[in-house]
């Protein structure tokens, strides 16, 4: 019974080390909440290393340290975990969802379609609402991510150009 316990207690452990992406669940909000985000694909812009084939799981959804080249300039994904002074920790869960489904942030400024927030305007509000309460789930990262550049201006980082459609 002991090495039954022991083993099993390794395995869990070991799968534990294993998972991509670092979460606790909770809640059926919450479960649904890391569904959503990873068939949304957070993790591949907004997570550091990620946009280079090397996720850093330890900044988890901290802000990306690649930036897309687009025509309003070269934009960086930021930190989405509730950090304070770095992510989201002092957004209201009505500023997230209405940045997720309607590209607005809290100041006012739009969001760029680089950030697909048209396709994710089509989220219930019970979905938008289990993405928030997930990412509230998140361990808090500080991690700044690079400062967005004006067109025309030297990159703070690298950057992959982007086309958008027509």
């Amino acid at each position: 019974m002991r090495s039954t316990t022991l083993a099993l207690t390794l395995l869990t452990v070991a799968l534990g080390a294993c998972s991509t992406a670092p979460h606790r669940v909770e809640t059926p909000a919450v479960q649904r909440g890391y569904y959503l985000v990873r068939i949304m694909d957070c993790t591949g812009c907004h997570t550091p290393g990620a946009l280079t084939g090397r996720p850093d799981t330890d900044r988890f959804l901290a802000g990306s340290d690649v930036g897309f080249g687009t025509p309003a300039g070269i934009l960086y994904p930021p930190n989405l975990t509730p950090d304070p002074e770095t992510g989201l920790g002092r957004w209201t869960d009505a500023q997230i969802a209405r940045a997720i489904r309607q590209g607005v942030r809290p100041d006012g400024r739009a969001l760029v379609p680089v950030m697909p927030w048209p396709s994710y305007s089509a989220l219930t509000e019970t979905d938008v609402a289990a993405v928030v309460a997930y990412l509230r789930t998140l361990r808090p990262v500080r991690n700044q991510a690079p400062p967005n550049t004006p067109p025309g201006q030297p990159a703070p980082a690298p950057y992959l150009s982007v086309t958008q459609p027509r």
